[in-house]
């Protein structure tokens, strides 16, 4: 950009406020739908977090990560879903600018984060598959504790960075997004600016928290996958690969609604993908993932059963 179209923007009135029109239609239905699906997510990501915290059974590294996975998801969501149901309940679509960049912010970073939380998981089992008799040797408390923190000190940084080069950006003339919520591609196309170090950015960031960690999960599942070929009983290759079922799947959820947002090239029809795409990975992945964990493992079902006659059996002897 040169100088005279900069000081033609400077002159323009600056966006202090977005208009999200992603719901104008059915708001009610789309209300009710929110809430629920909200409430299931704090409700089923809630339970494994206090049935993994409770049940003395499931401390171990494998039910920490996925405590923590949870914990995680009840904060990503927790930064979209409040404020659509308020924007839908108030039939005010706006959003202000700080507002704005403080939810791009954490969906960035949270996501960012679970991106290395699931390749911490896939390295996990990797460990407990693969070098069993020293799996808790390795996996002490201490590096379990080292290796969430880690995933979260590893895309604090860089969001910054990606939040910082997105809202110093000017916003001039129209502030509608036709999105759900603020993210990355519908707010850069309100910027009155050359985007190149913006796409450029985006881009080293969707290798280093997409890609990068895509390939340490398929690195650990080949190794994981050539152990339990060679494993000499059918019954011990088939509990092997039940205790990965339901982190494959979850992973493949991720990662594929992910890849298809941030790596896939813009064409006319994008925004009304990405709206699709972005209540997948921002409201059903995280519903789906207590169901994923809790109805294909047996564990954490039968600590479920106790932890509720428990309560039953606590009820009956009060009353």
């Amino acid at each position: 950009m040169d100088l005279g179209q900069a000081r033609h923007w400077e002159n323009q009135s600056t966006v202090n406020e977005f208009l999200l029109l992603g719901y104008q239609e059915h708001p009610a239905l789309l209300f009710t739908a929110f809430l629920t699906t909200y409430m299931a997510i704090l409700l089923g990501n809630g339970l494994i977090v206090v049935v993994t915290t409770w049940d003395s059974a499931l401390h171990t590294p494998m039910y920490f990560f996925l405590r923590s996975l949870s914990g995680l998801e009840m904060c990503y969501t927790s930064v979209t879903l409040p404020k659509m149901m308020a924007n839908l309940a108030s039939g005010d679509p706006s959003i202000s600018l700080p507002a704005c960049t403080s939810q791009v912010f954490f969906l960035l970073f949270l996501g960012g984060a679970e991106c290395y939380l699931l390749a911490v998981m896939a390295y996990d089992r990797y460990l407990a598959i693969c070098l069993p008799l020293h799996y808790m040797t390795v996996m002490s408390h201490r590096v379990q504790m080292g290796l969430v923190s880690g995933s979260f000190a590893v895309s604090l940084p860089m969001q910054l960075v990606q939040i910082g080069l997105i809202f110093s950006l000017p916003f001039c003339g129209s502030n509608k997004i036709d999105h759900f919520f603020c993210d990355i591609p519908p707010v850069l196309s309100l910027a009155c600016a050359d985007l190149y170090a913006n796409e450029l950015v985006t881009y080293t960031d969707s290798i280093l928290f997409v890609i990068a960690p895509f390939v340490l999960i398929l690195a650990s599942y080949a190794r994981i996958t050539r152990t339990i070929l060679r494993l000499p009983s059918g019954t011990g290759r088939q509990k092997a690969f039940s205790t990965c079922s339901s982190h494959l799947t979850v992973v493949s959820l991720f990662y594929g609604s992910a890849m298809l947002v941030y790596l896939r090239p813009q064409t006319s029809d994008s925004v009304k993908v990405d709206k699709v795409l972005s209540l997948l990975y921002t409201v059903i992945i995280p519903l789906c993932n207590p169901l994923i964990y809790t109805l294909r493992n047996r564990e954490v079902k039968a600590s479920i059963g106790r932890l509720l006659s428990r309560k039953h059996s606590f009820e009956v002897g009060t009353g």
